[in-house]
């Protein structure tokens, strides 16, 4: 025979696991989101990233690579700044592969919140032209609107990047006033 402490202890267990099952159209989306964006991350590699763009990336969509609009960064990373379209998605990873080895590509966070997406990790690059490593830390928000991404941005440490191809040469830095100039880069 059930007594009321017993009823009323099975309907709090229903109810928790009814509210456990519900997912609400905002998780939905979220989850949504991140699975778009982790789908595409998984499909950079030069024989997979023309038809994951095609497939994940809005025909409008935008690629802020670095930075917004940095000519003298385009001459040493020529996908950096803004731009648009699939093909942004697809020919910024494709010209990573002809400029470094990938070492390592590590995500260590995730988080989705309806159509934002924003992911942290860190990678290991080795350049091919001068055989020098870095890592840096890395940061992507993206914008997933429909099932496909609309807006990613990249940023990682673009001083290791582009130093990554340095033959020689430094630079003679003044930052505050009163602090004495000092030189960075090998000579």
């Amino acid at each position: 025979m059930n007594t009321f402490p017993q009823i009323k202890s099975l309907v709090a267990a229903l109810t928790l696991g009814a509210s456990i099952l519900i997912v609400t159209p905002a998780a939905a989306q979220s989850a949504a989101s991140l699975s778009v964006v982790m789908e595409f991350l998984a499909n950079t590699a030069p024989d997979k990233v023309e038809a994951a763009a095609q497939r994940l990336a809005a025909p409008d969509a935008t690629y802020v690579s670095l930075n917004f609009d940095n000519p003298e960064l385009r001459k040493i990373l020529p996908w950096t700044g803004t731009n648009k379209g699939p093909k942004a998605f697809s020919s910024l990873f494709l010209q990573l592969a002809d400029y470094w080895k990938t070492e390592d590509f590590t995500i260590t966070t995730e988080i989705a919140s309806g159509e934002d997406v924003a992911i942290f990790g860190s990678f290991t690059y080795r350049s091919l032209t001068v055989d020098q490593v870095f890592t840096s830390p890395f940061s992507i928000h993206a914008k997933v609107r429909d099932g496909k991404m609309i807006y990613f941005q990249f940023m990682e440490d673009t001083y290791a990047s582009a130093s990554s191809f340095r033959q020689s040469g430094s630079w003679t830095m003044k930052t505050p006033a009163n602090a004495a100039p000092f030189k960075v880069g090998a000579e």
